[in-house]
C-alpha cells in the first residue's frame, strides 16, 4: 500500500498489509475519525482538508498504459487540488476475499473516503455496511446504500463513433474484438462499435475474444492474432494495455483502443481510442466530502465530460474522420442512435421500433448484437 500527502509516504507491500487486515479482523472496520457528536456520518459533516484520507483501490497495476493508470492520474489530480489530503491506494487488488481485507485496511487507516476503480461488488459491500461513517464509491458498479455510490463512463457513444470509422474503413467488413469477460462492460463496447459500423454497412461482423483479465498482453496478443488470421482487418476491444495494437502494426490492418491514447505504440494502425478523464470527478468528489456535502449516486461520466473519442490517427481519412465527428456533434446535441429494432446475435428481437435504449439499459447489457460471434 502506498501512501502520499503531508504527512510523507510509507510503502508497505500488499501482503504485509494483507497479513496486518488478517490479524486485525473486523476490528479494522472502526475508522479513526468515528462519529460526530451528533451521531452523524463522518462524510456529512465538514472536514478539515489536513484531516482527509482518500484511499483507491486499482484493479491492475498503475503502470498498465490503460485503466489503472487513467484512475492514478484522477488521484494525483486529488493531490494537486487538495494538497493537504492524504492518498492511499493499492494495485492489483485481486477479485477475491482479499479485496475485502484491502478495504478494510483502507478504514483501518482512517479513509473517511474510499474508491474501488472496478467492480468488487460483496467484497466491497460487506465492507461499507459495516463501515457507516466511510463514503464508498464503486467503479461499474450497480449497488446504492446509505454510503456507496457507484460511478462509470458512458462510453458506447465514442464508441459507436468508433464504428463508424471502422464501417468506413474496413475492406473485408470483418472487425475483431479483444474483451476481458463477457460482462456488460463488454458487450457495450463491442455492440456500440458494430452498431456504428452496421451504420455504414449493415453486412459487417464482429468476431469477439474474451482473454479472462483486464490486463494480459500475452492473451491479448494471441488473441489479436487468431484475429488477424481469421480475416479481420480491423481491431478494437476493451482492455487496459496496447498489446493488440502492436499486432495491427505487424499485421497492416487497423485498430482502436481504449482508457487513454496510445498513437504512440502504432501510429500507422492507430484510428483513434475511447479516451477516459476522471480528474474532475475525483476532485469534485472530494470537494463535497471536504464541504459535508457528499451523498452516495449513480453517475455516468458522458461524452465530452469524462469520456470521448481520442484525436484520429495521422492514416484515418479526413472524410472518414467528418462522416464520424457529425454523429458525435448530434450525440453532443442530444442525439442517440440506440434506438430498435434491434436484434440479438441468436435472432431475438431485443429492441422493438420506436424503442430507445436508455444508458441504464445499456450499462446492464447482457446480450450481444446481430453480427457479434464469440461473445455469449
Amino acid at each position: 500500500m502506498t501512501v502520499s500527502g503531508p504527512r510523507g509516504r510509507l510503502l508497505t507491500t500488499r501482503r504485509n498489509m494483507l497479513g496486518m487486515a488478517g490479524a486485525a479482523g473486523s476490528g479494522l472496520l472502526l475508522p479513526r475519525t468515528g462519529r460526530a457528536a451528533t451521531g452523524q456520518p463522518a462524510w456529512r459533516r465538514p472536514l478539515a482538508e489536513s484531516e482527509a484520507v482518500i484511499a483507491f483501490g486499482h484493479p491492475g497495476p498503475i503502470t498498465d498504459g490503460g485503466w489503472s493508470m487513467v484512475h492514478d492520474r484522477g488521484m494525483r489530480a486529488i493531490r494537486r487540488t487538495f494538497p493537504q489530503v492524504r492518498t492511499i491506494y493499492v494495485e492489483s487488488v485481486p477479485y477475491s476475499a482479499d479485496a475485502t481485507r484491502i478495504f478494510r485496511q483502507f478504514v483501518a487507516e482512517g479513509a473517511q473516503m474510499v474508491f474501488s476503480t472496478s467492480e468488487y461488488g460483496d467484497f466491497m459491500k460487506d465492507v461499507s455496511d459495516r463501515a457507516p461513517d466511510v463514503a464508498f464509491m464503486e467503479c461499474d458498479g450497480s449497488t446504492l446504500t446509505g454510503n456507496l455510490g457507484w460511478y462509470y463512463v458512458a462510453h458506447w457513444y465514442a464508441s459507436y463513433v468508433i464504428g463508424i470509422a471502422a464501417g468506413l474503413m474496413t475492406r473485408t467488413g470483418k472487425l475483431g474484438f479483444l474483451g476481458s469477460f463477457p460482462i456488460p462492460s463488454v458487450y457495450a463496447s463491442a455492440n456500440a462499435t458494430l452498431l456504428g459500423a452496421q451504420s455504414i454497412n449493415p453486412s459487417i461482423t464482429m468476431q469477439a475474444i474474451t482473454t479472462n483479465s483486464w490486463f494480459d498482453p500475452q492473451a491479448a496478443t494471441q488473441g489479436a492474432t487468431a484475429l488477424a488470421d481469421n480475416g479481420c482487418d480491423f481491431l478494437c476491444g476493451i482492455m487496459d494495455e496496447p498489446a493488440y495494437l502492436r499486432v495491427a502494426t505487424q499485421r497492416g490492418i487497423k485498430a482502436a483502443m481504449w482508457n487513454t491514447g496510445m498513437l504512440s505504440y502504432g501510429p500507422q494502425a492507430y484510428v483513434s481510442s475511447v479516451t477516459l478523464d476522471f480528474d474532475e470527478f475525483y476532485i469534485a468528489q472530494v470537494r463535497s466530502l471536504l464541504a459535508g456535502e457528499w451523498q452516495p449516486e449513480g453517475r455516468f461520466l458522458t461524452l465530452g465530460r469524462g469520456v470521448d473519442r481520442d484525436a484520429w490517427g495521422p492514416t484515418v481519412p479526413q472524410a472518414v474522420a467528418r462522416q464520424a465527428d457529425d454523429m458525435r456533434a448530434r450525440m453532443l446535441a442530444g442525439y442517440t442512435p440506440f434506438s430498435g429494432p434491434i436484434h440479438d446475435n441468436h435472432g431475438r428481437l431485443r429492441v422493438p421500433a420506436g424503442v430507445t435504449l436508455s444508458d441504464v439499459d445499456i450499462y446492464h447489457s447482457d446480450w450481444a448484437v446481430a453480427g457479434v460471434s464469440g461473445l455469449e
